[in-house]
């Protein structure tokens, strides 16, 4: 059972950002029942704002743990007081996974570790190595998170590796569990993983995900319920009737008819 039934956000005003994009004008009793919502569209479309709002309504923690205090979510500041929930389980548990936050987090992280590196270098031949790694960690709080949480090689691994190690350390139980774009992160192949994960997940938990994309590969994902959202409105589409889908298979059918004239 899903934790969340339906979302609406009654709006009189229409200008300007964040009231003026399709996800918002549109969000008129939005069925979430399935276990499984995706949230498409082209850019600009407001699937971010959207699904952005509803992480803040219910303070869902970050890939990064940072709060919500970020420039990157007035939006959703502003809409929070107008979405209107309806829920299954009125117990909002889970996380909320940006593919921004997730580089983000990595890269500074290895700033991080590059500047104690070269400051604790004076150290080395004298401090045994693992002494020098607890110095760091003692030193980088989101270096030691990240190892107690992840494991001691997440920054070894190939980006998209390490965003499928983290979102199987944090999807093991169940919980609400919105994406957006994961795609940024993923091969194809990681995206089929992705896949394989959520679906494995929900044989054994009562979890939501909702997730906002590009990629006709997670949109393929047995028994979703797709939400295209266009400037003429949002409506549950099957995922041969979408743009994504039809644009990427006529493409990838006949690439010359696309790039011939160029």
């Amino acid at each position: 059972m899903p934790y969340l039934k339906s979302l609406n956000i009654p709006l009189e005003k229409k200008n300007p950002f964040p009231y003026n994009v399709p996800a918002i004008k549109f969000a008129d009793q939005v069925d979430l029942t399935n276990e499984i919502t995706f949230f498409i569209g082209d850019n600009g479309t407001g699937k971010s704002t959207l699904i952005e709002t509803l992480a803040f309504r219910l303070q869902l923690p970050h890939m990064d743990g940072s709060d919500y205090a970020k420039k990157s979510f007035e939006a959703a500041v502003k809409l929070a007081p107008y979405l209107q929930l309806e829920y299954n389980i009125d117990r909002p548990i889970g996380f909320f996974f940006r593919a921004e936050d997730f580089g983000d987090y990595l890269n500074s992280v290895n700033r991080r570790d590059q500047s104690l590196h070269a400051q604790l270098s004076e150290l080395d031949g004298e401090v045994p190595k693992e002494i020098i790694q607890q110095m760091k960690d003692n030193a980088n709080t989101q270096l030691y998170h990240m190892r107690k949480d992840y494991g001691q090689s997440l920054n070894t691994f190939s980006h998209g590796e390490a965003y499928m190690k983290i979102i199987q350390e944090k999807v093991k139980s169940r919980g609400i569990f919105i994406l957006d774009e994961p795609e940024a992160a993923l091969s194809p192949a990681k995206q089929l993983s992705l896949i394989f994960h959520i679906k494995e997940h929900l044989k054994n938990n009562m979890s939501q995900f909702i997730i906002a994309t590009h990629s006709p590969i997670l949109m393929a994902m047995p028994e979703a319920t797709i939400y295209e959202i266009t400037e003429e409105g949002m409506k549950k589409t099957a995922l041969e009737a979408t743009d994504h889908y039809t644009i990427t298979k006529n493409f990838l059918n006949n690439p010359e008819a696309f790039l011939r004239h160029l």
